[in-house]
This record gives C-alpha cells, structure tokens and sequence, in this order.
C-alpha cells in the first residue's frame, strides 16, 4: 500500500534510484529491477520513511505549489518529482531556461529564487512555495524594453549560439541587483558557473560590465 503523503515536501534530490543486487530482496518487496528508496525523504516532523515504493508510484503523486512567477502570483499542480526547470517549461511554457546537463554544472537554466541565480534543474518543485522566481521572460519591462544586460549583450556580440545566453544573463541579473558596481572578478566569480563553448567569455564578460555602467 502506498503511504499517505499529507503536506510533505519531499525532496527530489534525496530520492535515490537504486538497482536490486540481489534477487531476494526484489521478491520480497514485489518490485522488478529498478525501483525506488526512499532513504532520506523527510516530514515536516523531521521524521524518516523507510517505506519502498515504486517509480510510478512517486510520478503519479502531485503537488500544488503557489510562488510569484515574474511578478505574478501563480498556482501549479505537478508531478511530486518534476523539477522548477520542467514545471516552467512544461506547465508555464517558459522556455527561456534550458535543459543542458541536468547535474546543475551548466548554468543554462538559470534563474532567480528570491533574488539568488539558482540551477532550476536541481530545484524540487515542493521547495518553491511561496518563493519569487524570476526567468529571463520577466526581466523586459512591461511596454517590451530590453533590460540593459540584453541590451549589453546584443551591442557587445556576447551572444552566438544563444543557449547559453538566458543563464548567463540571469546569474549577471543577481549579481548586479546585489551589488551594481562590481569588479570584472567579481563579474567572472558570478558567471563561473555558466558555460560558455562559443564566445570564450570575453564579451560576455565586458557586456555585463557595460550594462552595470548602464544600471548605476
């Protein structure tokens, strides 16, 4: 029987995938090969589930999660496992955040979570209640006005490719809405985390710094 789930916010990331080594343990819990564990999923209570589950099992359970999205207070059902990545893209079809290595070592989909450039592929879904996010779609003033780090980035040739770009723009965003006067190490420090495989960070290095110029 499945367990009951009221009001848990479960953490994706500490849902652990693993493979039966043996077949005894596989019968004995009436799962094939893959199956779930739920080894460190944690209720508000702080207490630990210990119960074995199967994949479908999780997917099929939703949560309701209301945060503001751009501005705008927004409610969304999804899957328990979906990520804040898929639920934009999926649910609000937002596709500026990107899907690259969904490990968080990219940077392509970035976005701001109270004022912090977080990897949306590793954010669990549950974690966003009542949060604020900001993607690169919220960023333009509401008569469509570039922000000057699009602006930057355009007049700077800081864009090739382009998949990169919203990441990068989003981690530059956090970094001067917290400090508008920053040094070009402090510009590098805050887009280390976005890779780049065209430019070779030059211009997008000198972009963000033309667009602090702008903003102070």
């Amino acid at each position: 029987m499945s367990p009951e789930w009221p009001g848990w916010l479960l953490n994706v990331s500490e849902i652990e995938i693993v493979h039966r080594r043996d077949a005894e343990a596989a019968e004995k819990t009436n799962l094939t090969q893959r199956s779930l564990r739920l080894k460190r999923a944690k209720r508000t209570g702080g207490e630990w589930l210990p119960e074995i589950i199967s994949t479908k099992e999780i997917e099929m359970k939703k949560v309701s999660v209301s945060f503001t999205l751009n501005g705008d207070p927004v409610t969304a059902e999804v899957p328990i496992t979906w990520s804040l990545l898929k639920t934009l893209r999926e649910y609000f079809e937002l596709n500026g955040a990107k899907k690259g290595c969904g490990v968080g070592e990219c940077g392509a989909c970035t976005v701001i979570v109270d004022g912090d450039a977080v990897s949306s592929c590793l954010y669990p879904i549950p974690e966003i209640e009542g949060r604020s996010v900001t993607t690169i779609e919220g960023i333009a003033s509401a008569e469509g006005t570039l922000h000057p780090l699009q602006k930057a980035f355009i007049e700077n040739n800081g864009v090739q490719c382009g998949y990169c770009t919203s990441g990068m723009i989003m981690s530059a965003k956090s970094l001067l809405d917290q400090n508008p006067d920053p040094t070009e190490d402090e510009i590098r420090t805050s887009i280390s985390g976005n890779f780049c495989r065209c430019t070779g960070y030059i211009q997008i290095v000198e972009a963000i710094g033309m667009a602090a110029e702008t903003i102070k």
